[in-house]
């Protein structure tokens, strides 16, 4: 049984811990607010810029079309994109978006495909790299930013667009969590490239007619890397916004067990130190009694 002072110190230790993860479940609380409102804001201008790619998309086929479009014609080289955040104490916020990944890359093993990995962010790294030490392509690093943006998702959109006009991989996968509520934050994989067509309906007036100057084709060899980059960006924006919900709710499930465990050892040392008092009673007691 632990003595009276090594139960004082565990209860002080874990009232410190508790006003540390107080702390910072109000932070992220406050980073919420500001990162669900980017995410949703963000969300109208990448279906508009989905409705433009659906309606010039359409009337472009064939060889006209963009290699971002049209594909390389092969289905053999995958590349697995995982965007993880840079700081932990967030749940299973990282942990489920590299369980979508792993999944995904045992399903496209398992059909005969050759798997690659380019890594966004630190958290998630160490799991993927000890299962596939060989298949990591590249690592982007964003802990250097305060909250990774528009120029991240467009230096990451760079590499990738590289990558891809060398030869390196088919097919790319973005893996990312989509923010549902400060409980829910749902993985989610998305097709960036080549890019799918999107399946937005565009209604058009009876008769309307729509010409493109210089040419669809055209249009579209410009439109897709900004297409690319609003994906992305909306992506990390999402991803933003999971993280804080989970870290909330990680902190304050962390700070209600804190002081679950506090009023467990609180009553544990009262009962300790009443024992203690009886003893020492006892002690006088029969002290006085052989006087």
């Amino acid at each position: 049984m632990a003595s009276l002072k090594e139960l004082k110190g565990r209860i002080n230790s874990v009232k410190s811990t508790q006003k540390i993860t107080k702390a910072k479940q109000m932070v992220a609380a406050a980073k919420l607010r500001k990162a669900q409102a980017a995410a949703e804001a963000a969300r109208p201008y990448a279906g508009r810029l989905a409705a433009v790619m659906a309606s010039i998309a359409g009337k472009v086929s064939g060889d006209s079309a963009p290699k971002l479009l049209a594909g390389t014609g092969k289905d053999q080289v995958h590349l697995l994109v995982v965007a993880n955040s840079d700081k932990g104490l967030c749940g299973a916020f990282n942990a489920n978006i590299v369980k979508a990944a792993r999944l995904k890359a045992k399903a496209l093993q398992d059909d005969g495909k050759t798997v690659l990995f380019y890594l966004v962010g630190k958290k998630g790294r160490a799991v993927i790299r000890r299962e596939y030490p060989k298949d990591v392509a590249a690592m982007f690093d964003t802990s250097e930013v305060r909250e990774p943006g528009f120029n991240e998702a467009s230096a990451v959109v760079e590499e990738l667009m590289a990558m891809y006009e060398a030869g390196k991989f088919d097919v790319a996968h973005l893996f990312y969590a989509k923010f549902k509520s400060a409980l829910v934050q749902e993985p989610t994989e998305q097709q960036i490239i080549p890019v799918p067509a999107p399946k937005v309906e565009v209604s058009t007036s009876v008769g309307a007619s729509v010409e493109y100057e210089p040419g669809e084709a055209e249009i579209l060899a410009e439109l897709l890397p900004r297409y690319l980059r609003t994906q992305l960006f909306g992506a990390l924006l999402e991803n933003q916004a999971s993280e804080q919900g989970a870290s909330m709710t990680a902190m304050d499930n962390a700070t209600r067990n804190a002081g679950d465990l506090i009023n467990k050892l609180t009553i544990q040392y009262n009962r300790s130190r009443q024992a203690a008092i009886t003893t020492e009673l006892i002690e006088i007691i029969a002290g006085a009694e052989a006087l």
